[in-house]
């Protein structure tokens, strides 16, 4: 199969192997199935959300593409938190802790059982920078395959998704919206399985990872429960196998200019800020330097093509029937945004995969590279006094180029929330919400239920938001997060006072608080740090080990070498 022996056979040959041939046997696989390559079937199925409850489905369409290629599949699962249904609460601080825990996992199973390769499913926010973390630092044949969008609900003729929910919670408490219009929305909006629906943060990450190359282009547009889902995952498979034959690794894929095609794609999109979490973190694993501002320099230079919910007309599925993530890229090698060389699992190069890209006549997802919706991508990093190592803000044409108001001080999400709900937040001011960070939440939870109900109120462009967090990708409006350093590290943030006049500049990409260098070293003098929240358990050990996010959020040792065997420095 390969030139050089497989992991699996120090496994499994040899009279000293028997025990573990004997175990194996007793799940079910023969003699011949262990003379195969054995392909490790990553899944993060978990029954408790739309976005990951069809991966069993698609699994067992990967284990057919792997043994109709004469490999031997073998399932292993991993953990998911669903961001949207642990928003708002003490539960959201373990949606960023988990995509440590799936990349974790998936290794340990991994180079535990000498796996030759690996397919890994995702669905869910964290589930997919998860994967392809793992994927990275197995450094083995390998492939992450995204479970696809949800389809769009439909209240009153218009499509509907998540985003609108959330959103009329706070129309709701402001008596915009009836209990009964809630319920109904509530209802509907949520059809099936699959992955929220607009380019919330799923659909970014997914795109992102497709123009990256770590995922076959093409497969993850299609929408979770189309007939085309079960024939991307059996072709998964079988690609895994076609890896592993030409012994193309993940090193090979993830360079720093496939990550700036990730990045452009991000950017031409209007996709979430959490795409650059993940794409400093997936640098991290492969060795690759990425500062946080080259998300500003690369957005500065990308056109916004994509007309896509949050802030756009259309959902993910839309995009799907316009031409997909193909299609994205084809736009941005027309606009000079995309390093063509770059290789894909598929073995072609994302310029060739481009080309190959069909166009709907007539769709009005994606515009031309000539007619773009805006001259600049959607991502946007300031600075300045507030945030000396940067913050991110999405800007899509939509949001207030400038504000300047009264802060309004919150020491944790709920606080921030019930002001909204109490309509005690006001046009002109500025919300903070600090100590939300990756060290003090810990966990960096997302703020879409503050953001989503500022929108749903009216504030949305009279209102601006800055946190320590992070937001969903649904988020919309002129809001700043991963604001670093962060208040449990002692950033400028923790010394922001109720009254003191913040500025947004988007122009100048500046963050300020007008208050004297003097006035702040004062209040520092006088600062402590909170007692962290958790004293024991996983949240302990994240908020211990856990970087910055203006680094990525990231846990562990990452000086390990991208090539040579895995797991050992690079020769």
């Amino acid at each position: 199969m390969a030139v050089q022996r497989l992991p699996s056979r120090t496994l499994l040959e040899g009279i000293d192997r028997a025990p573990a041939r004997a175990m194996l046997k007793a799940v079910g696989l023969t003699d011949a199935d262990l003379r195969r390559p054995l392909i490790g079937i990553a899944n993060t199925w978990i029954e408790v959300m739309p976005c990951n409850i069809h991966l069993r489905r698609l699994a067992e369409r990967v284990k057919a593409g792997v043994r109709a290629a004469g490999g031997t599949p073998i399932e292993f699962n991993t953990i998911a938190v669903s961001d949207g249904i642990s928003m708002g609460t003490e539960g959201m601080k373990a949606s960023l802790v988990s995509r440590e825990v799936v990349a974790d996992s998936i290794e340990l199973v991994a180079r535990g059982h000498l796996f030759d390769g690996v397919v890994a499913l995702s669905g869910c926010d964290k589930t997919i920078p998860g994967t392809v973390m793992a994927l990275i630092r197995l450094n083995l044949p390998s492939l992450m395959l995204y479970g696809g969008s949800i389809a769009p609900g439909h209240v009153d003729g218009r499509a509907v998704t998540i985003q609108d929910v959330f959103e009329a919670v706070g129309a709701c408490a402001a008596g915009r919206m009836s209990e009964g219009a809630l319920h109904e929305l509530e209802d509907r909006a949520c059809p099936g399985p699959g992955a929220c629906g607009g380019q919330f943060t799923a659909n970014t990450m997914a795109m992102a990872f497709e123009v990256l190359g770590i995922s076959p282009m093409g497969s993850g547009s299609v929408p979770a429960m189309a007939p085309a889902k079960d024939d991307a995952a059996f072709e998964a498979g079988t690609l895994v196998m076609e890896l592993l034959r030409r012994n193309l690794r993940p090193s090979r894929i993830v360079t720093r200019h496939a990550l700036e095609n990730a990045i452009a794609a991000v950017a031409a999109t209007g996709g979430s800020t959490n795409s650059v979490l993940h794409l400093l973190a997936v640098a991290r694993e492969a060795g690759v330097p990425l500062a946080i501002d080259d998300f500003d320099r690369i957005s500065r230079k990308t056109p916004l093509l994509a007309d896509l919910k949050p802030w756009g007309r259309f959902v993910a599925t839309d995009l799907y029937e316009a031409g997909g993530v193909g299609l994205v890229a084809k736009r941005l090698l027309q606009a000079r945004r995309l390093h063509p060389g770059c290789l894909t699992v598929t073995g072609r190069t994302i310029g060739e995969e481009a080309r190959r890209a069909s166009e709907t006549p007539g769709q009005p997802v994606v515009r031309p590279a000539s007619k773009p919706l805006q001259p600049t991508g959607g991502l946007v990093v300031l600075r300045g006094n507030l945030a000396p190592d940067g913050c991110v803000v999405k800007i899509t044409g939509h949001e207030p180029m400038r504000h300047r108001g009264r802060a309004r001080a919150f020491d944790c999400e709920e606080d921030a929330f019930a002001a909204v709900q109490r309509r005690r937040i006001k046009p002109g001011d500025v919300v903070v919400i600090r100590y939300e960070g990756p060290k003090g939440g810990p966990g960096m939870r997302e703020m879409l239920g503050v953001t989503a109900a500022i929108v749903g109120q009216g504030l949305g462009r009279s209102v601006a938001l800055l946190t320590d967090g992070r937001f969903s990708g649904a988020t919309r409006g002129l809001m700043a997060g991963h604001v670093a350093p962060e208040a449990a590290m002692g950033g400028p943030i923790a010394l922001v006072r109720d009254g003191d006049p913040i500025t947004f500049d988007i122009p100048r990409r500046r963050l300020d608080v007008r208050c004297s260098d003097e006035e702040l070293a004062a209040r520092r003098a006088r600062w402590h740090p909170p007692a962290p929240p958790y004293t024991r358990g996983v949240m302990a050990k994240y908020a211990q080990l856990v970087s910055s996010a203006s680094e990525g959020a990231v846990t562990g040792f990452h000086g390990v070498g991208r090539r040579g065997r895995p797991g050992r420095p690079a020769s």
